[in-house]
């Protein structure tokens, strides 16, 4: 192994452990306890270490959104192929995503909430949120109806789950009745 491979090696592993620190401290405490200084002192480096990697807090958030973007992705899909026919895979999709943003609630926001400087739908879109979409209409696509835009169809449907697990995690939805929600969101949107 060269020098600069060792180095390069090094520098990635130091950008992961900057990700995971932000990542489990913003999950521990909310983003308002990620500072740049904290980071530095948990990772055991120096700020300036820290800034040549991330210019800021914005960078670390989208570096955890696209992180998280991978995960939500690879999440749905494993839950969506374990399902038997097309609405089942719906449900199933339906309660990955949801799952997956009551126990990432950090994650979720950086992805979603906070500003992390990504762009979505846009062609210089990072390739992570993309396929985390692409995961979405992999499983909607089959149910969105005849002559209705799959692309649209899905992000209706992710608008809904987004709704849900906002509201039901700021309280303003009881959590007990999340699954008659997926039930209802699959039996009027999913053309079965």
């Amino acid at each position: 192994m060269s020098v600069q491979d060792r180095k390069q090696r090094e520098r990635a592993e130091r950008e992961s452990l900057i990700v995971a620190t932000a990542r489990e401290l913003a999950e521990q405490q909310g983003w308002d306890a990620v500072t740049t200084r904290r980071l530095a002192e948990r990772i055991e480096y120096s700020q300036p270490v820290l800034y040549s990697h991330f210019r800021g807090k914005r960078e670390i958030i989208g570096a955890v959104a696209l992180e998280g973007a991978a995960e939500m992705a690879a999440e749905v899909r494993a839950a969506a192929s374990n399902a038997n026919g097309p609405r089942e895979r719906v449900t199933a999709l339906a309660r990955a995503y949801l799952d997956f943003a009551e126990r990432n609630p950090a994650v979720y926001d950086a992805m979603f909430q906070l500003d992390g400087g990504l762009a979505f739908a846009q062609e210089h879109t990072p390739e992570p949120l993309k396929d985390a979409f692409a995961a979405l209409l992999e499983s909607l696509d089959e149910v969105a109806g005849d002559g209705v835009d799959p692309g649209l169809f899905t992000e209706v449907f992710w608008a809904s789950l987004h709704g849900l697990a906002t509201l039901t995690r700021t309280g303003r939805l009881p959590p007990e009745d999340t699954e008659p929600r997926v039930e209802l969101l699959v039996d009027r949107l999913a053309v079965v």
